[in-house]
């Protein structure tokens, strides 16, 4: 099936040259058909899209993109996602995902953002008042992190401080009954030119309490009965809800624990947060009142959550990188909630039962898969709903994969039915939200601003259509829908997958409409082979009113491409040289070769970025199918600045795009290849990786004020012209005003395409201070190559005072020959304070 991806993906390539004058003809290269490449890591396919910077990521000329740790899932498909940071800020709701199949193939790309980043990014508010503000959110405050500055990826752009508020909170949402017994962790987000509070989300999700109304069915099953308790065997448990089962121990010596020694982070027990031991692995007695009982429903509930996201989902854990939370029962409140770090579950109204049910467990932890998915947990009201409908939707694929026996908890879509937490059964079904007073059936302009639980009903709808149809055929309810069409369900096991891919590719920014979007993409993604599942996904959400998404997926035509195993179509790119070089007035030759690696051959266009402003490519012939080759000729007409550029060649196949790389050398075999005056901004970044901890004197371009502490000069005026980079270019008061404080600062180049040969790095620099210095206080660079960054320069602060003195540095950076590289400069006051300063000028990169 035809699957676009959502962003031209190009590739860089790299070769040797193949030159000849502009008017004379160019025969076509014909290279021997080389073997079949390798598979390509995925990230290192994913990073190389990145660096072409497509339009359709919005880049602003101050932006830079960061990947994070990657997920694999079903059908071998890998998530790999992104964030980004704009003048060294980062960007919430910048983040995207590049979606590939097992071997590097590009498949989609899934972004948020819709326009450039245009804002003036300098506060009007102190992070102080940004802090007084948040603390005011809640209604008990007891700690206040430092205020971060970042941009909001709203329009073009908002800028913003983040605070994080702990202490507890009566309010939560809409509802205002919320127990004086639960923390927060109410992040505010506070217009930092204004003081408006913008937004503010609670990392801690507590369980609904909203009753029924009178039409919903009453109780199901046996909840609220007693239960004679029934024996386990040594090894054993007995839950409450679940009846014998076998949970994960350990043992120390000759203590038992409840901690789990195969899932990783599991454990169970009471409010001090550890985990219950004894001298036997015989566990609780199927009261509805034992903690001990709560803790071994508990873990199997998380038990069977694991297993069901291995063995039905592809997710390696709750976290998806094997990593699990613990469970804490005892909670003296009728409700449960997940803090962000752990599940805590208390008791119901009538104080007969602890709130362990599998589907209420597998609920609080399906927040936690929420968290642990590109684009975390935090963000506005309507992605707060949007997670407690994840909860439930984990919830019931947990009730299903254990597929438990009556009188204990069998499969359903009812939430928290056995619990009865409040009286009148179920808090929410998912069959018919409306049984619950206040939760939609249906989509409509008013749902992204209610109550988060009312909230999650029209994605719970969605789901359930999904998985069994508007009217089930396997004793299930049936399920009325909004456009009074008749939908036939996949399955929960394929509907839990296409939820899953769709979590996946998930963003700071996430909305109902960009699920329906993230869903159809991910149905084509994992079911090559078929339109059924696809079809599906897009009638059940047009069956609950959610309305098409700019850029969806709307038509599928059956086969295509997925992850990498067998029967699905792939090909492969290469390119032959891999850097060339060509004169202004000259031209050089690629060839470009495809090769069908699995399933049927598909159509490749080509296409090429990154050439220097003049410069042309063509293809001949534009497009081939895989197994064949083309060549590229890239034109460089007179008057073409000398200089190396990364080329990025896609090859746009019918199922996925594959790219490469090449380094085109325009000019002579000498020259400059970079450089920097500072005279004008070549987009240095300030605190590329968000992770810089000084305070104040960080690295910034401009101007800078000459400052002395008596008669030993500090901060001096540029090496050559009026700017250079400096940390803090304002005198102030003092000359510690604003010299680098608490930590280290850094700051980083543009990425310099190398030409081959001998290259050699110049700067000016100095690093002055007095004699309260130590040894760790530095300046430094460190060259980035790939994964790979290499200290190269280095000077240490000192008892002895350093008065400032501009100096020479070289360093010969032909190793990095025929690659991208960017220069990281760095300086840091990192022991008792003392008065620092660094500067950088005409740093210059030459070819011999």
């Amino acid at each position: 099936m035809k699957r676009s991806i959502k962003f031209t993906l190009l590739t860089a390539i790299t070769g040797i040259s193949l030159i000849s004058p502009v008017t004379p003809a160019v025969g076509r290269a014909v290279p021997a058909q080389p073997p079949a490449p390798s598979p390509e890591d995925p990230r290192t396919s994913a990073d190389r899209f990145i660096q072409s910077q497509p339009p359709p990521l919005f880049t602003a000329p101050t932006d830079e993109f960061h990947r994070q740790e990657d997920f694999v899932g079903a059908g071998g498909l890998h998530y790999i996602p992104y964030t980004r940071t704009h003048d060294g800020l980062p960007v919430f709701g910048g983040d995207f995902v590049v979606v590939s199949n097992n071997n590097g193939g590009l498949l989609s790309t899934f972004i948020a953002q819709r326009q450039p980043l245009t804002l003036d990014t300098t506060p009007e508010i102190t992070p102080a008042r940004a802090a007084a503000i948040s603390r005011r959110q809640i209604t008990d405050p007891h700690r206040v992190s430092a205020p971060r500055l970042l941009v909001l990826a709203r329009g073009s752009g908002r800028l913003a401080y983040e605070t994080v508020v702990t202490g507890r909170d009566r309010t939560q949402g809409f509802v205002s009954t919320r127990s004086s017994r639960i923390p927060s962790k109410m992040h505010v987000f506070v217009d930092a030119k204004t003081g408006e509070v913008i937004f503010k989300d609670d990392e801690v999700k507590t369980e609904d309490i909203v009753r029924p109304s009178s039409e919903a069915p009453g109780t199901a099953g046996t909840a609220g009965t007693t239960r004679e308790p029934r024996r386990a065997t040594p090894g054993d448990g007995t839950g409450y809800y679940n009846g014998p089962v076998a949970i994960g121990t350990s043992k120390s010596g000759t203590t038992y624990s409840m901690t789990d020694s195969t899932r990783s982070g599991v454990q169970c027990g009471g409010q001090n947060g550890s985990a219950y031991t004894k001298s036997t692995d015989t566990w609780g007695n199927g009261s509805g009142t034992s903690l001990e009982t709560a803790c071994v429903d508990g873990l199997y509930a998380v038990n069977a959550e694991w297993d069901m996201l291995r063995s039905w989902l592809g997710r390696n854990g709750i976290n998806g990188t094997g990593g699990g939370y613990p469970v804490q029962v005892g909670l003296d409140d009728v409700n449960a909630y997940w803090t962000g770090e752990y599940a805590n579950f208390g008791h119901t109204q009538d104080g007969r039962r602890q709130v362990t049910p599998i589907d209420v467990v597998a609920h609080e932890f399906g927040h936690a898969i929420f968290q642990n998915t590109p684009g975390g947990a935090i963000g506005d009201n309507e992605k707060g709903g949007l997670n407690e409908s994840t909860g439930d939707i984990y919830g019931a694929l947990t009730e299903f994969y254990a597929n438990g026996k009556a009188p204990y908890d069998t499969p359903d879509f009812s939430v928290g039915e056995k619990a009865d937490l409040v009286g009148g059964g179920p808090i929410r079904y998912m069959y018919k939200p409306s049984l619950i007073s206040g939760n939609p059936d249906c989509y409509s302009s008013s749902v992204p601003g209610l109550e988060v639980h009312a909230g999650a009903g029209v994605q719970n709808h969605w789901f359930y259509l999904l998985a069994e149809g508007s009217n089930p055929t396997d004793g299930q309810p049936a399920s009325p829908t909004c456009n009074n069409t008749t939908l036939t369900g996949i399955g929960i096991q394929k509907a839990g997958q296409i939820f899953m891919s769709a979590l996946n590719r998930k963003t700071d920014t996430w909305t109902h409409q960009l699920v329906r979007k993230a869903t159809l993409q991910a149905a084509l993604e994992l079911f090559p082979g078929s339109c059924a599942e696809f079809n599906a996904v897009k009638g059940a959400w047009d069956a609950v009113s959610v309305p098409a998404a700019s850029g969806e997926p709307t038509t599928c035509t059956g086969g295509g491409s997925s992850g990498g195993g067998g029967g699905v179509s792939d090909f492969s790119l290469t390119l032959n040289p891999q850097t060339v070089s060509a004169q202004p007035g000259q031209r050089s030759t690629v060839a470009v070769t495809t090769q069908t690696t699995s399933g049927s051959a598909q159509r490749v266009t080509f296409s090429a970025s990154g050439l220097p402003s003049g410069a042309t490519a063509s293809f001949d012939p534009a497009s081939v199918t895989s197994g064949g080759s083309s060549t590229m000729t890239i034109t460089v007409p007179a008057g073409v600045s000398s200089g190396s550029h990364k080329v990025i060649v896609t090859g746009d196949g019918s199922g996925l795009d594959r790219t490469a790389a090449l380094v085109l050398t325009v000019g002579a075999a000498g020259g400059i290849v970079f450089d920097d005056t500072f005279e004008t901004s070549l987009n240095w970044t300030a605190n590329p990786s968000g992770t810089d901890t000084a305070t104040a004197g960080r690295w910034e371009r401009g101007v800078p004020q000459p400052t002395s502490s008596g008669q030993t000069p500090l901060q001096l005026t540029a090496f050559a012209g009026r700017n250079d980079l400096v940390t803090g270019r304002l005198a102030g008061a003092s000359a510690g005003d604003y010299d680098i404080d608490g930590g280290t600062t850094t700051v980083r180049s543009p990425e310099i395409t190398l030409p081959p040969g001998k290259l050699t790095l110049t700067f000016s620099w100095y690093l002055a201070h007095l004699d309260n210095a130590t040894g760790d206080d530095f300046f430094q660079l460190r060259v980035l190559s790939g994964t790979s960054s290499t200290l190269v320069f280095r000077r240490l602060g000192s008892p002895v005072g350093r008065p400032g003195a501009w100096q020479a540095a070289t360093i010969d950076l032909s190793g990095y020959a025929g690659k991208p590289v960017r220069l990281l400069f760095e300086a840091a006051d990192n022991a008792t304070p003392s008065l620092i300063e660094a500067a950088v000028d005409n740093v210059r990169i030459t070819r011999s």
